[in-house]
Parts: structure tokens; sequence; C-alpha cells
């Protein structure tokens, strides 16, 4: 079967596979490698420049691996066949980018603004940042803040806000693979899928369906909800431009 597989198709599902399978290794002996690659606010103490490429090739579970992967190969290995691999590799990483940086322009923009009402507050930010990079968990970050002194209720929420923020992180190929689904709809608008392998339904129907959805679910931003559709929305409309770009450059089109 992989060797069907278009290359920069087949390495980029080999590595996302090695990366999850080392993961679940080096949890056994309590290294969190997930927390090391997934990609933190900008701004986070939490925060490293190199997350920004490695968020894209860890997954939360089998289920999350397996999803994303069986899109990207059905659909980027058609790509990959249409571009190559050079140009094919360009727009993954790309859309992976743009996923990332609309799922982190709001995590962002909260971070600056507690950070900004932390300090007029009369707390030494510096000292919270501390805790944050030294614990392995929330729980133990709040634990050891609140050693340090006595907060009032104003200064214990922003904190308590901040150090939730500041933790969270992003991981998965999902906003890549949005761009390969966004790039095949407008190539390939009229390409019917079985939708529960029983009923068809075109490509622009389909993943137009499924855009406005995940708008919806980032419109709703239920804190319970752990997917990232920012970054869904954000992969999508990277992968839109670029392709759009590319047809009008390369003036070519596809049914």
């Amino acid at each position: 079967m992989l060797n069907n597989i278009p290359q920069v198709t087949k390495n980029l599902l080999l590595l996302n596979v090695f990366v999850f399978i080392l993961t679940l290794i080096l949890g056994s002996k309590g290294v969190d490698l997930n927390q090391l690659l997934s990609t933190h606010a900008i701004g986070s103490p939490l925060f490293k420049p190199y997350q920004v490429v490695t968020h894209m090739f860890a997954h939360a579970g089998f289920f999350h691996l397996l999803m994303n992967m069986w899109l990207f190969v059905m659909l980027g290995g058609y790509l990959e066949r249409l571009w190559g691999p050079k140009r094919f590799f360009i727009f993954f990483l790309l859309c992976g980018f743009g996923a990332f940086l609309l799922q982190n322009a709001m995590s962002a923009y909260q971070l600056f603004d507690l950070k900004s009402q932390i300090s007029t507050s009369g707390v030494d930010l510096s000292t919270i940042n501390y805790y944050i990079t030294k614990s392995s968990t929330i729980q133990e970050t709040l634990s050891e803040i609140n050693q340090i002194g006595k907060f009032s209720e104003a200064q214990a929420t922003l904190i308590i806000d901040y150090v939730m923020v500041s933790n969270s992180s992003m991981l998965g190929a999902s906003g890549a693979v949005f761009g390969v689904l966004a790039a095949f709809a407008i190539l390939f608008p009229n390409q019917e899928f079985m939708l529960y392998f029983a009923i068809p339904v075109k490509a622009k129907f389909l993943v137009g369906a499924y855009f406005i959805y995940e708008v919806y679910q980032a419109y709703q931003n239920n804190p319970n909800d752990q997917v990232a559709h920012l970054a869904h929305v954000g992969g999508a409309i990277a992968g839109a431009i670029i392709v759009l770009y590319w047809r009008k450059k390369d003036r070519a089109n596809f049914y």
C-alpha cells in the first residue's frame, strides 16, 4: 500500500506515525512528548519557536491521528501527483502555519491583555512565569503560586486565567489537512464522495458544509470543547488562498 502513495505524502504519514509511537513509548517512562511538541500561544512563557512546526506532527490520540492521516493520504496524495512533491510540501507547511496563526491570534490577544491587567494589579508577573515554566501541571503551578503570598480575589482570578491560557496548547495536522480539503474542493468541486458509504455528495458541498460547521463551533467558544476549530478554519483559508493564487498563476482549471 505504501508503494502506491506519493513520496512526500508517504514520508509525512510515516513521520506522524513515528512521532505518535514515540509519544506512547516516552509517555510510559513519564515523558510528555506532546507537551514539548504542541504549540503554546505566542506570549506564553511555554512558547518556543520550534513549536510552530512540531505541532503539526503530534496527535492527542489514535483516532485523532487516524482521521487526520486518512483524509491526508486520500486527498493529499492526489494533490501531490498533480503539483509535484516540492509544491505539495510547501503547501502542507503553509496551511499548518495558517492554522497556527489564526488559532494563536485569539490566545495571544488574551495573554497580552491578562499580562497588562496583572501588572497593573501589582502582582509580579515574572514570578508567575517562573512557576509556569517550573511546574509540570496547572495544579502544581497554582499550588506553588498560592504559597508565595496572599492575593485578592481579583488578583487570584487574573492569575488563574493567565496560567490556564499560558498552558493551553494546540497539536495535530488538522489545520494542514483542512487546507488539503479546501484545495481539493476548489480544484475538483464536482468530485463526489460517498457520505456514510451510501450518499453521494459533491466535494464543494461537503467541504463547504464542514467549513461552516467549524466556523460556527469556533464562534460558540465552548470552554469544554477541546477541538481547535479556529485552526481548522485558518488551515482551510490558507489552503484556499494558496490554491486560488496558483490556479490563477498557472491558468489551470479542474472539474
